[in-house]
């Protein structure tokens, strides 16, 4: 029998989604650029989960998905896209993955749900990732800990003790936790079980409520089923609650950019009604 040939990156697909023009060599400049313009293009969202669709993370799905229907995804989808551009480009890239911290207490216990990666360059280890939410990475940062680095949005930092890492965000001017990893390296099905456990289990918070969220120029931008945040670099914070199925489409489709007629349900080649009851129900919880 013959082997199925792997299905190749299309490269330019992908630049034009990100509206990337830039170098194609494998050196930091491009590392950043490319993680800036994936970030504030690629919105991370979990309709998908939310509306009990099956989430894989074939490369096929992935490009037909993030790319081609112009729609966002959360971590696995985000930063498994990413790891196929950059070494498509000739980066060498190791999969990780993370507990995360991030609005929890400090000793608690989580599985390892969020991917991330390392990338190793001109003698360098860096973290890049694109699919942390609300606190998306904009810029790669040198795996050193105890140092704090600046991105385009907030300054990060990474701590270490025994070689478990942990990552930090300076917010309203104090270091916040958001995930600890170590270096062990992650394999496909290492994903696809975290990822079935987060899109199908009846607890999950992908499962139960909306989230979206991406940065932008001077700002990130966050939604929690029918409430909006506007978060700026400057330290302030404007809320506003989405009341209409209405004001909620049209903050997805033109804050976030996502192309709302490309969601396919099964049995049903009409996506708006499926879609539009959801969000009513997540606009009643909240007026409830």
């Amino acid at each position: 029998m013959k082997t199925p040939t792997p299905t190749a990156l299309d490269l330019d697909a992908y630049f034009q989604r990100i509206g990337y023009h830039g170098d194609r060599c494998a050196t930091l400049e491009t590392l950043q650029a490319i993680h800036l313009a994936h970030a504030e293009s690629i919105a991370f969202e979990n309709l998908t989960s939310l509306l009990q669709q099956p989430v894989p993370l074939d490369l096929p799905s992935l490009q037909h998905k993030l790319i081609h229907q112009r729609r966002g995804g959360y971590c696995f989808e985000q930063n498994l896209l990413l790891h196929s551009v950059l070494l498509t480009l000739g980066f060498q890239v190791t999969n990780l993955a993370a507990r995360v911290l991030w609005n929890l207490p400090e000793h608690t216990l989580t599985p390892r749900s969020h991917m991330l990666l390392q990338v190793e360059l001109e003698g360098e280890r860096y973290l890049a990732d694109v699919g942390f939410g609300g606190l998306t990475l904009t810029a790669p940062l040198l795996l050193t800990p105890d140092i704090k680095q600046t991105t385009p949005h907030e300054p990060f930092r990474l701590i270490a003790s025994d070689d478990v890492y942990i990552l930090q965000a300076n917010i309203a001017q104090a270091w916040q936790s958001l995930y600890r990893f170590d270096l062990q390296v992650q394999q496909l099905p290492d994903y696809e079980v975290s990822n079935w456990y987060v899109s199908t289990h009846p607890q999950s918070l992908f499962v139960n409520s909306l989230i979206v969220a991406k940065p932008d120029s001077g700002c990130r931008y966050a939604l929690r089923n029918n409430q909006l945040s506007t978060h700026y670099l400057d330290g302030h914070t404007e809320h506003k609650v989405l009341s209409t199925v209405s004001e909620l489409r049209a903050a997805l489709e033109e804050l976030f950019g996502l192309q709302l007629s490309t969601i396919n349900l099964p049995g049903n080649c009409e996506a708006s009604p499926t879609l539009d009851r959801t969000l009513q129900r997540l606009i009643d919880q909240t007026n409830g």
